[in-house]
């Protein structure tokens, strides 16, 4: 959650921390619930670049005090550090694998999931999730999902990934329920790729 002014000229964050804070975790938990569906955030939101409207406000929804969070190379400014500091008191790490939360802002050259916490068999929801800004939802390279929260397949067309991501993705499916859960954002849109689901490009 988030405060409504910012002090320093830093950027204010959701103009309603409660209500706008809800708004955004249903939406996570319909895309979560139905893999590959674009849902449209109603909200209107100024992060600090390079970070889009919906990228922000998944962290300021999510993220608090008690989910460390890892920046990639492109995330990892000053201005966006302080931004998710101040509204989310997240605790910023450098290891992958011990974050609850990744912010990755450039998808093409993301790490591996396997970089990531998966979760153990006790605790298999204590993976990292990963937010994952993309240029595109609608004009990338479409790909096929199946699995639950899926009637027969659906259609996902986000851009641009690494050349070996077809080849993580499946390695965690094949983890489950152990795995990473992935959140993919682009301007006020997001849409989500649990674990569970399997893609076929």
């Amino acid at each position: 959650m988030t405060a409504v002014h910012a002090t320093d000229g830093l950027l204010p964050g959701f103009a309603d921390p409660v209500l706008d804070s809800q708004r955004v975790f249903r939406a996570v938990l319909e895309a979560t619930a139905r893999p590959g569906t674009l849902v449209e955030l109603p909200l209107h939101l100024e992060p600090p670049a390079p970070l889009d409207a919906a990228t922000a406000a998944v962290m300021l929804a999510l993220a608090d005090y008690e989910t460390p969070l890892w920046l990639d190379g492109t995330a990892a400014t000053d201005a966006v550090a302080e931004y998710l500091r101040f509204h989310c008191g997240c605790p910023l790490v450098s290891d992958p694998a011990a974050a609850a939360f990744a912010l990755i802002a450039d998808a093409s050259i993301m790490p591996p999931l396997a970089a990531f916490h998966a979760g153990s068999d006790e605790y298999p929801d204590r993976s990292t999730t990963l937010v994952i800004q993309v240029a595109t939802l609608t004009a990338g390279e479409p790909v096929e999902l199946s699995g639950p929260g899926i009637r027969d397949s659906a259609r996902l067309a986000a851009g641009a990934f690494p050349p070996d991501f077809p080849r993580w993705v499946a390695a965690n499916h094949e983890l489950f329920p152990r795995g990473v859960d992935l959140v993919l954002a682009s301007g006020r849109s997001l849409a989500a790729l649990p674990r569970s689901t399997r893609l076929e490009w």
